[in-house]
Formats: structure tokens, sequence, C-alpha cells
């Protein structure tokens, strides 16, 4: 199993380009299952979940064609409305494929799903706004087993904020009969973004960025090209590791209209950041101090301070000036971290879901064991300032969701190997 050894103690300065956003392109590759005719998405990045994607599609009859970052799906071959348990056992998006496979096919059988393990994400919100809108639904032997004539519009209120789900729903209701009313909806950018990618595709959705979005069904969705919105989660995890270098970095082919809630508290711990805007280009320059200040987070949905992002402010907490807290409202299980950060030197104290941080003034390198992908990042900008080395174990998470991390962080400086 491949590991990540980084000498820690090097300035992070320089450019890099930041690729798709891995939860925007999930749920837009699903949406090629709505349609007989062709989706061709840009800038899809290439990591493992997209790959794993894309090999479930192609098990159900869509063809697939991949040149770098642009994916060309054919799916009017569909012909096998499953996703097994072996495909999707590591990937929690896998769930996306059941609102457009039962939209389109009028059946489906996908497995309940796996991914990071940070807590219990149920599937039940899905479930209950499909059964809603006329979806006759049963839990099997570990799978989503669905079938309707046709689906029906529907008034849609989830009992709590899920974003696969708004999506998954959104998905369905493009092509059910009548108008589907989403209330209590994700906000996230991503949704925006598929509700973009629909809405080329011939869907008629708007309210899309709001708690409320209203579809109208249509008989037919038709082919388009769509480019995937950038990563705002990596873009926060390259500006907080130049924030914890003390660096100067610049970070193209993103935006920060998407990212108000990190960009604030990057600026509230001493860093300088500003935009370079045109018509056609943008990017966000930071400039470190040399010492951080601490900032205390609370995480909860869009457009609040991203769960995504909590790992990473806990790595630059443990180095700055100060004490923060920092309060976990999104997953139950999501500070398996801290205790990884405690063995490089970060005094953490953990009570339920608050983590109270007091800065230290030296981490050192040590041995560390990645818990999930987000907690991957975190310990990859702890190791970048430690003192020594530091060996990060089990980092096939990181491939999930950071495209090409070693040579981004080498090209600004880092010093970073890859261990088989």
């Amino acid at each position: 199993m491949d590991k990540l050894l980084i000498e820690g103690g090097h300035r992070l300065q320089g450019e890099a380009e930041m690729s798709g956003a891995k939860n925007a392109a999930l749920p837009i590759l699903c949406a090629a299952l709505l349609t007989r005719e062709p989706l061709t998405l840009t800038n899809v990045p290439q990591l493992n979940d997209i790959g794993t994607m894309l090999k479930l599609l192609a098990q159900m009859g869509v063809a697939v064609q991949r040149d770098g970052p642009v994916v060309t799906l054919d799916a009017s071959g569909l012909n096998n409305p499953l996703a097994p348990y072996e495909m999707v056992k590591t990937m929690r998006a896998s769930i996306l494929v059941l609102g457009p496979l039962v939209a389109r096919c009028g059946e489906a059988k996908v497995s309940l799903p796996g991914g990071c393990a940070i807590g219990a994400r149920p599937v039940d919100q899905h479930i209950k706004g499909l059964t809603a809108m006329g979806a006759d639904i049963a839990v099997e032997h570990g799978y989503v087993v669905a079938r309707t004539s046709r689906l029906r519009g529907a008034r849609l209120f989830t009992d709590m904020v899920t974003v696969t789900g708004t999506e998954n729903l959104m998905m369905a209701a493009v092509l059910a009969e009548g108008e589907t009313v989403i209330e209590n909806a994700a906000r996230e950018p991503e949704v925006v973004d598929l509700a973009n990618c629909l809405v080329a595709m011939g869907a008629r959705i708007s309210g899309a960025g709001s708690d409320v979005i209203r579809i109208q069904g249509v008989e037919r969705l038709h082919g388009a090209t769509h480019r995937i919105m950038p990563d705002r989660i990596e873009t926060g995890t390259y500006l907080c590791a130049a924030a914890a270098t003390g660096g100067e970095i610049r970070l193209t082919g993103t935006s920060a209209a998407y990212l108000d809630a990190v960009v604030d508290k990057l600026m509230d711990a001493g860093c300088d950041i500003r935009t370079e805007k045109s018509p056609s280009f943008e990017a966000i320059v930071l400039r470190a101090p040399q010492r951080l200040k601490a900032v205390s987070i609370r995480t909860a949905p869009y457009p609040a301070f991203p769960t995504d992002m909590q790992a990473q402010f806990m790595a630059i907490n443990a180095l700055a000036e100060g004490t923060s807290i920092i309060r976990e409202t999104i997953f139950e299980n999501r500070f398996m971290h801290a205790v990884e950060l405690a063995r490089l030197g970060a005094d953490i104290r953990i009570d339920g879901n608050t983590a109270v941080v007091q800065g230290v003034a030296q981490l050192d390198g040590a041995t560390v064991m990645a818990t999930d992908l987000r907690a991957s990042a975190g310990l990859i900008i702890a190791g970048l300032v430690a003192r020594g080395e530091t060996v990060i174990e089990r980092i096939y998470h990181l491939d999930r969701g950071y495209e090409r991390i070693e040579q981004k962080l080498t090209a600004l400086g880092a010093t970073v190997r890859r261990l088989s």
C-alpha cells in the first residue's frame, strides 16, 4: 500500500492550476443516464472515484470515451440498471445512479454505498423522495430495488439538508410527469453545476442555489457539452497549505466565488488574499504571515463553513498563535485525524463534536495514518510544516479526491515523495 513521505520546513510559493470538482463531476456523470444522446464533459478530474464511476456506467451499457479531462458518455445502449456491491463499496456517490435509472428505465437495483468512514450518511431521504414520486422501493439484501411505470411530480421536503439527496431527486424529477418541488434543498455550488448541465440537456429547473428547487418534468433530454466547475475544496486545501508554511501562491483555474467562508477565515488568520478576474480567467493569490492567528470554525451546510475543510483548518490551527474551537455539526465521526495530528505534537482536546486546539510552536515529523479523504489533506498540511520527515500511510483516500497532489505540491516547492 502506498505511503507519502514529506520533508517538512519548505515554504510553498509559485503557481498551481486547480482541477475540476470531484463532487460536481460525479453526479453530472450520472446525468448521462437520462438521455439517449451523447453528453460531453470537460474539466473532468482524473481521480480514482471518477474512474470507478465510469466503470460503473460502462457495465450498465454506457459507451465511455475518455481523453484526459474530456469525457463523452453515450447511454443509448443502457441495458443493465444495476450497481453491484463489488463496484460501489468504496464510493458513496454510487447512490447517484438511483434517480436517473428509475426516471429513464423505470427500474433500478443499487447497492447501498460505502466511502469514507466519517459517520452515518443514510440514504433514507433519497428513498423517501422517490417513493413520494410514485416509485415502489424496497431494501433487499443490501440493495435498493426500485420500480415504477413513470415517476410523477411531487412536493418533496427533506428532513435534513442532503447534497446527494437533492441531486438524486433533481435528476429523477427532470423526466417525471408534472412539477416537482424540492424544499430544504442543498444550496451547494455543485448542485447548481448539476442543474446547469441538466438545463443544457433540456431540463426545466429553477431555484438551484436556493433552498427551494422547482422542476418541470419533460418527456426527454438531449445531448450537451458542459464544463465541470473548479474544485473549491482542492482550492481551499492548497490555500491552507500555503498559509501554514508562510508561503505565497497563485491558484489558477478556480474561483473565490464558492469559497467565501474559507477565505474569510484565512484572512482572519492573518493572510492577505486577493482575486484576479477577467472575462475568461480567474485566479486567487494568497500571501501568508510568518505565523497564523488561531481561528475558530463551525461547520454547517453551504454557504457556511464546509465540513470538507475542517481537517485542513485543524492542521493550521495546530501551529497558530492562540486557541481555537472547532465544532463539527455535519458528521459525528470526523475528528479521527486529531489523534494523528497529536502524534506530530499538536495539542488537541476532543469533547463530543467540539475540538479545542491550542497552537504550539513546533510540530515534529512522525508516521501517521490517513483515516479519510480530507483527513489525508490535513495530515499533509501538518507534515509540510513539521520538523523532519513525516510518513502518511493509507493514502489511497487521497487518490479519490486530489489530482496529482504530489506533483502540484512539488512544483510549489514542497518535498513530497510517494513510497510504494
